[in-house]
């Protein structure tokens, strides 16, 4: 099999499987949209995912902590 060929129908099959989730949430009703977004914000309480009500500043930081962590991994690796 051509490497080409198989890279074609690895996306062609991505792209179908693309269009049915769409059609999927089109077809879902506004309560079913509701439903859905209550489990997820159950399951990442579950999780302890939750956080109060950041401000910008405190997502700055949070952002700013997880590039230093980052950066100090790539140097790590440098080493």
């Amino acid at each position: 099999m051509d490497a080409n060929f198989g890279i074609k129908m690895y996306r062609e099959r991505w792209k179908a499987i693309e269009e049915i989730e769409r059609e999927e949430l089109r077809a879902l009703s506004p309560d079913g949209h509701w439903k859905q977004i209550n489990s997820l914000f159950q399951f990442g309480s579950l999780l302890g995912l939750t956080h109060g009500d950041d401000g910008e500043k405190d997502v700055f930081l949070r952002w700013a902590k997880l590039k230093d962590i980052h950066e100090q991994k790539q140097v790590d690796k440098l080493k």
